[in-house]
């Protein structure tokens, strides 16, 4: 007899008296405000190790720091999610997707705080990522867990975890409209009516705690010294297909380099050692590759960006234009190393700084150089920090295939929202430059590859949430190459189906026998010696292997029109038999599990 807890009452008297729809709320308002309390101290935690590390240094001898902090940081990180945390901890948003597609929406309980831990000694020790990509797996790691806690069903799990993802970005960057565009766009969840509210309840709550402890300031301090003119949109229009094609480049590189260190299997102590001597080297060399990246931001969008080049190599350049031009042109192309080193290297971090980086540093270069080299520019030149500020939101609609988060997010960080109509025209076709390249985001990207990726399109949605093995029938009789026909009859007059498994001694399927093919011989007992199973069995139309995904099946359905089809593993052995009626019930039952708004 199980004895109840005080935790049972609770849930018993919560089933009584509050109703699911309005608990839900209860939920999603408790999962935005600790989600905004883990971002606050996440922010402060990395605030107080960068302050800790640098309130007694020597500005003359600031490089040589900056070569050796990040090292410290992602050895320490490494460390502790190998001996620790004992879990792979990094792509925080592409585990929420991945948690989403494939586990029921159930995240790690260790992920509510071995991501904060991990990524505030990476950034605080001057990783090149950012910090929103673990605050996000934090968040959603809140919302899965206390909805676990409660014992809710998955299509709830499933919107707490959306909550905790929105509550996170709403904290971090004080910018709850973006908080739920992020959850719609990136974790691609529907919006419907039963979910606007939850997601809205959370936004606001963690933007609301997050302006309760560090003020109602934007993150950035930016102040519009002009007013938009309509002719320069060719050129900004221009910028977004630039920051486009770099996306593209930013993205297959880290899939690139990160296939490289993953690999090196081997040891810890190589994948280190590679990351941190490349993160070393390109820190000494461009120090705005050190941390996140956010002063480099807020120098750019004030026009101070002649700082960038103090303590490098450069130095010397700050006054000339073509070394200034190279100099971040640099910065542009290594980053991607940079924040691949950290990762790859140990540490834990995410995209979204690296974007917001990029993108700033690209649009201040183009704009900058067009004021350079174009004697006659529409209104005599074009504005650097508001091109600055665009570029941020045309690099990260197109690394995140997210433009509207782009445009909300970077209007709320800065309070630029004068500059909407050229935020939206720089997303659009930064977004729809990338799209011509790659259908998925960096996030995504690798779990398309693996058809686990659950997207907007119901029907793909549904199939990716199904698994293989839920839907294999086994009361199928197998048989023997060798049986005679007669020992055939037999089996089919215990068998309830009219296909037949054909398995050797080693269970490896050989073929199949089809009722309808033996029927004119299956009554003439003269036969019954004469012919074998070997002789009358046939070649399915094809082998299901069990690790494909369920799009996949349905595609080998569709080009055999078939309505039965033997699954085999990787060695071949038989396991049973997918039909397509299976499919269709258990389609239903996922479509109304999920998806429907009637609960």
């Amino acid at each position: 007899m199980k004895i109840k807890t005080g935790f049972d009452y609770v849930l018993n008297w919560r089933e009584k008296y509050i109703k699911e729809r309005h608990f839900i709320l209860i939920l999603s308002l408790m999962v935005g405000i600790l989600s905004a309390i883990a971002a606050i101290v996440l922010k402060n935690t990395i605030h107080f190790i960068q302050h800790l590390l640098m309130e007694k240094i020597d500005a003359g001898n600031a490089n040589w720091l900056y070569l050796v902090c990040p090292v410290i940081g992602i050895l320490l990180s490494g460390l502790f999610v190998k001996y620790i945390v004992k879990d792979d901890i990094g792509h925080g948003v592409t585990k929420i997707l991945y948690a989403i597609s494939q586990r029921k929406s159930r995240i790690k309980t260790h992920n509510t705080w071995s991501s904060l831990a991990a990524s505030s000694v990476t950034i605080g020790f001057g990783g090149s990522v950012g910090a929103e990509a673990p605050i996000v797996l934090t968040g959603s790691a809140i919302g899965s867990n206390l909805g676990r806690l409660f014992k809710m069903e998955q299509k709830t799990l499933m919107l707490l975890v959306g909550c905790g993802a929105a509550g996170a970005i709403a904290g971090i960057f004080k910018a709850p409209i973006a908080g739920l565009l992020f959850t719609i766009e990136v974790l691609m969840l529907d919006l419907t009516t039963a979910s606007v509210l939850p997601l809205l309840i959370s936004s606001v709550s963690a933007a609301c705690v997050s302006y309760i402890f560090t003020g109602t300031e934007a993150l950035f301090k930016f102040s519009q010294t002009e007013v938009f003119a309509m002719e320069r949109i060719p050129y900004v229009l221009l910028m977004g297909v630039i920051c486009g094609l770099i996306a593209l480049y930013f993205t297959r590189s880290m899939i690139w380099i990160e296939g490289i260190f993953r690999r090196l299997k081997t040891t810890f102590w190589k994948k280190y050692l590679l990351g941190a001597s490349m993160l070393s080297i390109l820190i000494f060399l461009l120090p705005p590759l050190y941390g996140e990246g956010y002063d480099t931001i807020g120098n750019l969008i004030n026009n101070h960006y002649d700082e960038l080049l103090d303590g490098s190599p450069f130095y010397m350049f700050q006054d000339n234009f073509w070394g200034m031009f190279i100099f971040m042109l640099l910065i542009i192309f290594l980053k991607v190393f940079a924040s691949s080193a950290t990762n790859g290297g140990g540490g834990c971090g995410g995209i979204f700084a690296p974007s917001l980086f990029l993108g700033c540093i690209v649009g201040f270069v183009f704009s900058h150089t067009c004021n350079h080299l174009i004697p006659f520019l529409p209104a005599n030149h074009l504005p650097e920090e508001n091109f600055a500020l665009m570029g941020m939101a045309g690099m990260m609609a197109a690394v995140m295939h997210s433009p509207l988060t782009a445009v909300f997010l970077i209007a709320e960080l800065t309070g630029g929202f004068d500059l909407f109509l050229p935020l939206m025209i720089i997303a659009i076709s930064a977004y729809f430059t990338i799209l011509l390249f790659e259908k998925h985001s960096i996030y995504s990207i690798r779990l398309a590859q693996k058809g686990e990726l659950l997207t907007h399109d119901k029907d793909k949605a549904v199939l990716t949430l199904l698994d293989a093995n839920t839907v294999i029938e086994n009361d199928f009789i197998s048989i023997l190459p060798g049986m005679t026909l007669g020992d055939m009859v037999k089996v089919i007059a215990k068998s309830r189906r009219n296909v037949f498994p054909v398995t050797d001694k080693n269970n490896i399927l050989r073929g199949v026998v089809l009722l309808d093919n033996i029927r004119n011989i299956m009554f003439r007992p003269e036969l019954y010696d004469r012919f074998n199973v070997k002789k009358f069995m046939i070649s399915p139309p094809a082998k299901i292997n069990i690790s494909l995904p369920m799009d996949k099946i349905m595609q080998l359905f569709e080009d055999t029109k078939a309505w039965n089809l033997p699954v085999i593993d990787d060695e071949g052995h038989y396991l049973g038999f997918i039909s397509k009626s299976k499919i269709f019930n258990a389609y239903r039952e996922v479509l109304q599990e999920n998806f429907s708004e009637d609960n």
